[in-house]
């Protein structure tokens, strides 16, 4: 599976939600959770099956978050290990670190 193959859903109920993703039958291929932490979205986890590790999926819902972050302007607390991880990778986020 390509990650272009990837569709990425959003869940925002308030103070919690979920990205979510899935292959083009719908299938949920992992999830990344956040919760609402003094206006900032905390990325608490990023959960993707072993076998499906390897193909991009989480590196797409971290790309969601972070797109939504510019757009919607919302800073992420990045208290997931993975997300973390992509923040020290990619120091032009760091305007969006909570």
């Amino acid at each position: 599976m390509k990650p272009d193959q990837i569709e990425i859903e959003r869940r925002n109920q308030g103070d919690h939600g979920a990205y979510l993703a899935r292959d083009g039958d719908g299938t949920e291929l992992g999830k990344l959770t956040w919760t609402l932490r003094d206006g900032a979205r905390d990325a608490e986890h990023t959960i993707v099956p072993p076998q499906m590790r390897g193909r991009g999926i989480a590196a797409r819902l971290v790309d969601a978050l972070i797109e939504d972050a510019r757009s919607d302007g919302f800073t992420i607390i990045p208290s997931c290990s993975y997300v973390a991880a992509q923040f020290d990778r990619h120091p032009d986020w760091a305007d969006l670190r909570g």
